[in-house]
């Protein structure tokens, strides 16, 4: 019996050794790989949060009026009760932070879509506390990068050479790493220089089970909070990474677009090469230029600030009202200006084409009808077509979303009221929240209420996520909005009145 033992124990010990022996020498594995590793992780920290808020906010009871007015830093209570208040608040904003770094943590450390979701929290300014989305906000400069040789690897099995074989030279730095690819610079041994798109090689493997783990524990925290309304992320994350992770559904986007809108001499949509293009590796003409939220680029290069706004308002009014085909994912990386080196003219550089939303007929015409009643002020109509539109009685709040105006604006016409320094404070400098983080929708008639140009970033849409009804959640208007935020981030003195203007009166006429 003991020599069995014996001997069981020496072969179990070699496999162990054989086995680490492997792990350390495979560069391709690491404990990430690991579902159990990955799950294990997610599930602890989603625990260690939900028990945090539960213990440490015992004294202010979830979803009660003191919760909300804590939440929005009411402060109307006498000497007394306002230190109790600065000191519940105090407990309550620690608590945000706290969590918001270890869901930081998790994501860095899980890595893919885990860092693409957590990229996509960090852009809810209204919906999120401020703790939750500066935190997450490095995010977007932390996106991991893949090893060379993994970039090798990925290009071998795709393509069936090697980098020397295809590229002249190949830059080993990322011009730029995302949650599921990074880019570099190469040049073709005809001179061509390219852009080179290359998928993460974990990420279509790991995606799908990471995105049934977030679907189970958000499910798992709604149990303890019900009023967490979050369902809808994990539902836009498993219908739309299956086309983010192919590139080839990209590359075909990119070419309807530049078609599409062909008759913009200022659009300039990079070309594909598709003889060196995969479901994960994407070859594009390389185009350089300075981010559209990048003023001081703008200013050496003597780019018209306003000529820029201009041009972004046609080419987004033209992919709503007009074509229906809308670019999905707008954010300052993906829209690039320059001065053409052979014509000395400006250009917008339309960058990741990975998602797009087809809008319908009557979509655009109900939309082209409510900026026709905002620009004439005709607030029945605004009301009408609004609740056509889905947001029903709270079409105040929707307006206020839409045209990044303040209510009383909206009342008295957007193109006639000039912008006030209140609509352009950053939401984390005002004083009233919108909605407590785990919370109901706090009251509000909007008579203060306008999400400023760097609240509307990214996706400006996920605010009325949380906060409209259900029948709203669509990816229509989740996608329009982030659209039209990107000459609000920038430019958010001019009239966002004037973006559709055009296309709303000759559609609608």
């Amino acid at each position: 019996m003991a020599r069995r033992a014996l001997k069981l124990a020496s072969w179990t010990s070699m496999a162990l050794a054989a086995s680490g022996v492997y792990l350390y020498s495979n560069k391709y594995l690491d404990l990430n790989d690991f579902g159990a590793v990955r799950v294990g992780r997610a599930v602890a920290t989603t625990a260690v949060i939900s028990y945090d808020y539960l213990t440490s906010l015992r004294s202010v009871p979830y979803g009660s009026e003191e919760y909300l007015q804590l939440r929005s830093k009411k402060q109307n209570q006498g000497d007394a009760g306002l230190c109790q208040v600065e000191i519940k608040m105090s407990a309550l904003l620690l608590v945000h932070l706290r969590s918001a770094r270890r869901l930081c943590e998790l994501c860095c450390a899980n890595r893919g879509t885990f860092i693409k979701v957590g990229q996509h929290l960090g852009a809810l300014d209204y919906l999120l506390p401020e703790e939750y989305t500066s935190t997450l906000k490095v995010l977007h400069s932390q996106a991991p990068q893949s090893s060379m040789q993994e970039v090798r690897q990925v290009i071998r099995e795709d393509l069936g050479k090697e980098i020397h074989d295809l590229f002249m030279s190949f830059d080993d730095t990322p011009l730029g790493a995302a949650s599921l690819a990074q880019v570099h610079k190469a040049v073709l041994h005809d001179g061509r220089t390219v852009a080179v798109k290359v998928q993460h090689p974990k990420v279509q493997a790991q995606s799908s089970k990471d995105i049934l783990l977030m679907e189970v524990l958000v499910l798992a925290v709604k149990q303890l909070f019900p009023e967490f309304e979050f369902m809808w992320l994990v539902d836009e994350a498993k219908k739309n990474l299956p086309l983010e992770l192919d590139f080839l559904n990209e590359g075909r986007n990119a070419e309807k677009v530049a078609q599409m809108l062909k008759h913009f001499d200022f659009l300039k949509v990079p070309q594909i090469y598709w003889e060196l293009s995969t479901k994960r590796v994407l070859l594009m003409e390389f185009v350089d230029g300075g981010q559209v939220n990048d003023r001081d680029y703008m200013e050496r290069n003597k780019i018209d600030v306003n000529e820029i706004s201009r041009h972004l308002g046609k080419m987004y009014s033209e992919m709503i009202f007009v074509s229906g085909f809308v670019h999905c994912d707008p954010h300052p990386g993906n829209v690039l200006v320059r001065k053409c080196p052979g014509t000395g003219k400006v250009e917008i550089v339309l960058l990741d084409h990975g998602l797009y939303q087809v809008l319908t007929e009557e979509f655009r015409l109900d939309y082209c009808h409510l900026w026709q009643s905002l620009i004439w002020t005709d607030m029945k109509s605004v009301k009408k077509y609004s609740q056509r539109l889905g947001a029903g009685d709270l079409y105040p709040l929707f307006t206020c979303m839409l045209t990044a105006r303040s209510w009383d604006s909206v009342n008295r016409g957007i193109g006639q009221t000039p912008v006030t320094a209140t609509e352009l404070i950053p939401p984390s400098d005002r004083e009233s929240g919108l909605r407590p983080i785990l919370g109901t929708p706090s009251s509000c008639t909007c008579t203060h209420l306008c999400p400023s140009s760097r609240g509307l970033a990214g996706s400006s849409f996920f605010l009325a996520q949380g906060e409209l009804p259900p029948r709203l959640l669509n990816p229509s208007w989740n996608c329009l909005l982030s659209s039209q935020s990107v000459s609000l981030q920038t430019f958010a003195d001019l009239p966002v009145s004037m973006w559709g203007g055009a296309y709303t009166l000759l559609l609608v006429q």
